[in-house]
């Protein structure tokens, strides 16, 4: 069983604990789109906000396995510079932003799948409940789940300037840099 988990400031929220299936990728065919909305909610701000996740191919398990043996090890520049030196295979694009993504792995869940998705650059730094928030060392990676049906829909997390690590469970955690959770909804793969 897997459980993958936010940590907003001080508190983690549980996004997932399906048990899934273990075996190779579940990718449908290379080449896929999906667009969501984004909402966040703090004391101070609530905002939505379109998103799209352009995976033009998913990384293979022996990709992943390398990738998720150097996140094991909690060593932030290592896992930032490991993620840099990975070819672009996609895109997160955001109204005035296109962040490319790194890293893509689909696991089958129950009849559908969870898509993961790194970047090895922030999308955005919410922070303080400030328009202006400014980069925080460390928070220097951007992660979003995509928790998908057998029809491709359905919602996920985003975490737009994270750390991440894994915990004793195998599950990625992230440390987002922001006061609330954003939350994925209406994600639908693109035809």
């Amino acid at each position: 069983m897997h459980i993958i988990s936010f940590r907003s400031g001080v508190a983690a929220t549980v996004i997932c604990a399906a048990s899934f299936v273990p075996g190779p990728a579940l990718a449908k065919a290379d080449g896929e789109h999906f667009t969501a909305t984004a909402s966040m909610t703090s004391a101070k701000v609530k905002h939505s906000a379109p998103v799209s996740f352009q995976i033009d191919h998913f990384v293979s398990d022996a990709d992943r396995d390398k990738f998720m043996a150097i996140v094991k090890r909690h060593k932030t520049t290592e896992i930032h510079d490991a993620l840099a030196a990975m070819p672009d295979i996609g895109v997160i694009e955001t109204a005035n932003k296109k962040t490319p993504i790194k890293y893509a792995y689909a696991t089958p869940t129950g009849g559908g799948r969870l898509i993961t998705v790194v970047t090895a650059q922030p999308v955005l730094h919410i922070g303080g409940d400030l328009p202006d928030a400014k980069p925080k060392q460390g928070y220097d990676l951007a992660v979003a789940f995509l928790i998908l049906d057998a029809g491709d829909k359905g919602n996920g997390e985003f975490a737009p300037a994270t750390k991440v690590k894994i915990d004793a469970k195998g599950a990625i955690v992230t440390e987002d840099y922001g006061p609330a959770t954003v939350h994925l909804t209406d994600v639908s793969k693109a035809k």
